[in-house]
């Protein structure tokens, strides 16, 4: 059974987040755009979520940060460039009142880009614009 969200894209799921946060939620969202625009906006685990031959990210309003869900090869690669954010095994927290890391953001991005595409091209798959 799916589970039904009262949003289906990420811009409805930013317009329902509370106002004062989604600025924050826009940030990453065109960052994430300007990066791969290649990419696909979906909703996934009730998630906004990029994808490209696989997830790329997701992200999510939390209650006292914004998380950011590279997977754990990315937390574990990136965790150096991570400064002061707490992290766990997939997780990057971003406190509310820290600015949007912007350069880690399109590192994780391009990063999850070329293994995501290196993990298809292995794969011997054909290119299909249904598996973008």
């Amino acid at each position: 059974m799916t589970k039904k969200y009262p949003y289906k894209t990420i811009e409805e799921y930013i317009d329902q987040s509370p106002l004062i946060y989604q600025d924050k939620l826009r940030t990453i969202q065109s960052l994430i755009i300007s990066t791969i625009p290649e990419a696909k906006e979906i909703i996934s685990w009730g998630m906004p979520t990029f994808y490209y031959y696989g997830n790329i990210i997701h992200f999510a309003l939390n209650k006292y940060h914004i998380g950011l869900y590279p997977g754990s090869d990315c937390v574990e690669l990136f965790k150096d460039d991570l400064g002061q954010l707490k992290y766990s095994k997939g997780t990057i927290q971003i406190p509310f009142d820290n600015d949007i890391p912007e350069s880690l953001i399109k590192k994780i991005v391009l990063f999850r880009k070329e293994e995501n595409l290196k993990n298809h091209m292995n794969n011997n798959k054909k290119i299909s614009v249904k598996d973008i």
